[in-house]
């Protein structure tokens, strides 16, 4: 069974730095793509990054692009999500996923979620 648990949310000042962790256990973590989604209060869960499998291959959203960076680490089993200048829109709950399928992109499980709160 998959699970994914995320840590490093919490509050911090705009302008500021976070770096998001997620462990991933109960199969082969390099096998498939990871992201990261976010949900406002009051709003829709929004994609906010993907990498592939070797993470060689990223992409993100327009919002973020520029100043958060998704990686991984195989041998950890874990991705993370660097968040750099962050700005009072930025909060939210921070999501991890990964999707069922080896090379599928539509993303099935997904972690409690962590608290990123950001103050002006």
């Amino acid at each position: 069974q998959v699970q994914l648990v995320e840590s490093g949310g919490g509050l911090v000042q705009a302008g500021g730095s976070l770096r998001l962790s997620c462990a991933a256990s109960g199969r082969t973590f390099s096998n498939y793509v990871m992201g990261w989604f976010r949900q406002a209060p009051g709003k829709e869960r929004e994609f906010v990054a993907r990498i592939s499998r070797n993470g060689g291959s990223t992409y993100y959203a327009d919002s973020v692009k520029g100043r958060f960076t998704i990686s991984r680490d195989n041998a950890k089993n874990t991705v993370y999500l660097q968040m750099n200048s962050l700005k009072p829109e930025d909060t939210a709950v921070y999501y991890c996923a990964t999707t069922m399928v080896p090379l599928s992109y539509k993303f099935d499980y997904w972690g409690q979620g962590t608290q990123v709160t950001v103050s002006s």
